[in-house]
């Protein structure tokens, strides 16, 4: 509906459609608290941090961390007080010199026309930000008023630079190029090559490239070490294959990125049974590169949870041929199909192969099976005999 009036555009619709399938659920026990969010946001909330400033040391950095708001208002007001600090040294000036006594024509001021702290203001303001009126000027009557005038003239370069610097770095932040980086909803566990793999996809929505992109996959879960020691988040690379090879990928298309499950995975006593009750599992997808309009680094962050895999499922092909070149359709990006898969661990695959070859025998009777059932279907709609059948 939202695509009919214009407000999303309707590939947009079709790809959040499409990755949302009506697959089972399963809510009997509380799902555990991600580690990193399908946004990519990292769940984690620091407390009880007693050296504060160590923020301060880095003071660049924290004003880009800030929310907008804060930087705003950060902006107007380091403004608005290196306006009014100037002031104020400028009716001091005037002041001490005597340009405020009326009746005084005779004397040459140090600023011409200062009658009070307002025109001090607005004199302060010229200076910053060199609008240059005409009204108003130093005069050489007093040395104190021209080293205020270059010291004026320094520090609102400075906070020019730091403050414009600042917003540029809010507004072109890497995260923002991520926005455009996909991730499939669900990842999939089936065979290929004889060997079972974790595979999920991830595409540019973007025709501008990701330069040197590298994908990396991280397995969180909660162990115990034989010494007794809990460690909530136990992080572990696991290494991801990709048709280039390695972990660099070419993401011109959108691309199936698999692990193979062997003896070194994290995952090789993995069953479909323990993706329903194996709740300390989350593996965390990371896809980092460099954004080809602007050289800087960006990273994309998803994580899948246990009842976030699909077992015995496959990615459909969204990627065709057409007028001579290639065309990619987003609405099946998160769309799978089932294939058949052993419902087993890749070390009970690894133990016992005549599992594989029996899923491989009833495989290939299947299409056998199909024509059987359509030839009697035929048979008995048209009431033709078995001899004029092929």
């Amino acid at each position: 509906m939202l695509s009919r009036k214009g407000i999303i555009p309707e590939e947009y619709v079709l790809t959040r459609l499409a990755e949302d399938p009506a697959e089972p659920r399963y809510r009997a026990r509380e799902r555990r608290a991600r580690f990193v969010s399908k946004k990519g946001n990292c769940n984690v909330a620091h407390k009880n941090i007693r050296e504060q400033g160590r923020f301060l040391q880095d003071v660049f950095t924290t004003l880009v961390d800030l929310k907008w708001p804060h930087t705003l208002l950060i902006f107007t007001m380091s403004f608005l007080c290196s306006w009014l600090l100037f002031a104020m040294a400028w009716w001091l000036i005037a002041f001490a010199h005597g340009d405020l006594a009326p009746g005084e024509s005779d004397i040459v001021p140090c600023i011409t026309s200062i009658h009070s702290f307002s025109s001090a203001f607005l004199f302060s303001i010229e200076v910053q930000v060199t609008i240059g009126f005409g009204g108003r000027m130093v005069t050489e009557e007093c040395p104190l008023a021209i080293l205020v005038l270059i010291v004026q003239n320094i520090v609102g370069l400075m906070v020019n630079a730091i403050m414009l610097g600042c917003i540029f770095m809010k507004t072109a932040q890497a995260h923002r190029r991520a926005e455009t980086l996909i991730f499939s909803k669900h990842a999939v566990i089936a065979l290929r090559h004889g060997r079972l793999c974790f595979m999920l996809r991830v595409g540019d929505l973007r025709k501008s490239m990701i330069i040197s992109a590298t994908i990396h996959m991280q397995v969180v879960r909660k162990t115990t070490s034989p010494e007794g020691e809990v460690v909530p988040l136990h992080q572990v690379d696991i290494p991801m294959e990709n048709g280039v090879g390695g972990n660099s990928i070419f993401l011109v298309a959108p691309l199936i990125i698999y692990h193979v499950i062997d003896t070194n995975s994290p995952l090789y006593d993995l069953a479909p049974s323990d993706l329903h009750h194996h709740q300390d599992l989350e593996i965390i997808v990371i896809l980092e590169g460099v954004v080809e309009t602007t050289g800087i680094t960006t990273q994309a962050r998803t994580s899948y949870l246990a009842d976030e895999i699909l077992w015995g499922q496959r990615f459909v092909p969204i990627v065709t041929e057409e007028d001579g070149r290639y065309s990619v359709d987003y609405s099946k990006f998160g769309n799978t199909i089932k294939v058949p898969t052993p419902l087993c661990t890749a070390r009970q695959l690894d133990e016992d192969r005549s599992l594989l070859d029996a899923l491989t025998l009833a495989s290939a009777r299947g299409p056998l099976r199909k024509r059987s059932v359509a030839m009697a279907k035929a048979k008995a709609k048209f009431s033709i005999s078995p001899d004029s059948l092929p």
